[in-house]
């Protein structure tokens, strides 16, 4: 529903792709990074939240690939119900590739 509203108030389409489970290798940033995270922070004892997204934020590779890191501590609301008729008022469209992963979200142009 959020992502449908943006959509509606920018007058855009956004494109949603969702990895199947189990593929994060597929993921090339995840793939590029993990190792660089795992040696930026081996042997350092991580102690809270705060410091693990500090030494995630000071990871480079050596071809300059920086990684930008904040902690949101923002509240979200859990358990969100969309009603049926929210559900239609859902202008989404099925990827030729995968459909049941990727998807665009059009405005309503209403």
């Amino acid at each position: 529903m959020e992502l449908q509203k943006l959509a509606n108030e920018f007058n855009l389409t956004i494109h949603v792709s969702h990895f199947p489970p189990g593929t994060s290798k597929w993921n090339k940033i995840e793939h590029k990074m993990f190792s660089f995270i795992s040696i930026n922070w081996k042997g350092k004892p991580l102690r809270n939240l705060q410091f693990i997204v500090q030494l995630i934020g000071m990871t480079k590779t050596k071809k300059g690939l920086e990684i930008k890191t904040e902690v949101d501590n923002k509240k979200y609301k859990i358990g969100r119900k969309i009603s049926v008729k929210q559900m239609k008022l859902l202008n989404i469209e099925p990827c030729d590739f995968h459909g049941e992963w990727n998807y665009k979200i059009k405005p309503n142009n209403f």
